[in-house]
């Protein structure tokens, strides 16, 4: 069950006060001045996924460059945001354990360092299909970008264009394909939610090559309904009318502008449960742009990619978004990595929240990892700005892991340097 009715955080024991305090005697903190050490005192962590309370913590940063990890931009997304729209992107499913897994997966796999080894430059370069990007950090397709920010989808192009990021834009993005290019100013991967329609998949796919697309990621996970009961608790303190700017209904395919102009009187759902092996060779037959399927966590179906001639697999469970396994998502990696031997690039998703995240995604098989929320809490609180201090701070993150793990550029990651259970 949630706990979003908390409405403050657990007070630490009595124990984990001695423990402080005990830390405390002998720290630099106790030379600050006395309102700085009460906050020390004071200060508890956030939850990591974070309980959303009716109370928000008084110590929200007021500008980006004051962020000194992506969880400060969470709270003043929270306080920014309409409820409802916060509580649909904050939400997993059911009780959430596949959304708090892919956090507390992390830690499963420590990290194993090399020493003396020339670090003084680092190269977070990579190669995805013969274009070269600055860094591994891909900006993962999300749906709605507007209901956290008013230039939404275009606010987070602009972001990837200034911090030289690949961009996938979501079918569910409220913004055009052709508006993002723009915006990005270069190459744009497009994620299509393929609907129980082949031929209104299909036109979505010409309309997409044809505003230059390089690369389709067709999300496979979608196949039904969800229970999102964070959704839904916090939509019940939203005074708004959903109906008000929603005419057709939340998610409504019609409210997606990439779907304009295309015939969707036939099609019986927005959801792809019809879906099968056969609809790879449907896009092969369309199109002659690269197919990754999003969604794989099963070394079965990595192998069935390979099979039926897919040119890259993305390991996600959706955030926790689709069914709750209870198995994080770099849990899965792993296998998956094993069986695609690196025959195709493999992106990741799901949980990535430090730069340290993302070294042991990588040194467990991913070519490259896609962050969604973190960025649209940074979009939340302070649009473009906000966005781009989360990917500054995931690659300061990154760089200074890749240091300490002697690794001067993505190729000297090794699989050897993380423990597995």
């Amino acid at each position: 069950m949630s706990n979003i009715h908390n409405t403050k955080e657990q007070a630490p024991s009595g124990d984990d006060r001695r423990q402080f305090i005990k830390w405390l005697s002998a720290s630099p903190l106790l030379t600050l001045p006395a309102a700085d050490l009460a906050f020390a005192q004071n200060f508890v962590k956030r939850a990591d996924p974070a309980v959303w309370p009716a109370e928000l913590p008084n110590d929200l940063i007021t500008d980006p460059k004051d962020a000194v990890n992506v969880f400060d931009f969470e709270p003043v997304a929270y306080k920014n945001v309409p409820h409802a729209h916060f509580g649909y992107m904050a939400s997993g499913v059911d009780d959430e354990v596949t959304l708090r897994a892919n956090r507390s997966s992390f830690q499963k796999f420590p990290l194993r360092p090399r020493r003396m080894r020339d670090v003084s430059e680092i190269d977070m370069s990579v190669k995805l299909f013969g274009t070269k990007w600055k860094t591994p950090i891909i900006i993962a397709p999300t749906g709605g970008n507007k209901a956290y920010d008013p230039e939404g989808e275009i606010a987070v192009a602009r972001a990837a264009k200034a911090r030289g990021h690949l961009n996938i834009l979501s079918a569910a993005g409220a913004s055009t394909i052709e508006d993002v290019i723009s915006a990005r100013g270069g190459e744009v991967w497009f994620q299509l939610y393929a609907t129980s329609s082949l031929d209104v998949a299909k036109s979505v796919v010409r309309r997409v090559e044809r505003a230059g697309c390089p690369v389709l990621e067709v999300t496979i996970d979608r196949n039904g309904g969800r229970n999102q009961e964070t959704f839904q608790r916090l939509k019940r303190m939203d005074p708004r009318t959903c109906s008000a700017c929603h005419i057709d209904g939340p998610g409504s395919i019609k409210e997606r502008p990439n779907y304009d102009g295309i015939d969707i009187s036939k099609m019986k759902s927005g959801q792809s449960a019809n879906m099968t092996w056969d609809f790879v060779k449907q896009m092969r037959d369309t199109t002659k742009m690269k197919i990754i399927l999003k969604g794989i966590l099963t070394e079965e179906d990595a192998l069935l990619c390979l099979k039926y001639g897919v040119d890259g697999v993305h390991v996600s469970n959706h955030g926790g978004r689709s069914e709750d396994t209870g198995r994080g998502a770099i849990e899965c990696l792993p296998e998956i990595a094993k069986a695609i031997n690196k025959r195709v690039p493999i992106l990741f998703d799901s949980g990535i929240r430090r730069g340290s995240d993302i070294f042991k995604a990588l040194t467990l098989g991913a070519d490259a990892v896609c962050v969604g929320r973190p960025y649209l809490w940074g979009l939340g609180a302070f649009g473009q700005p906000g966005v781009e201090r989360v990917l500054t701070l995931l690659q300061e993150e990154l760089s200074g892991t890749m240091k300490q793990m002697g690794t001067a550029s993505i190729a000297d990651i090794r699989p050897e340097m993380v423990y597995r259970s």
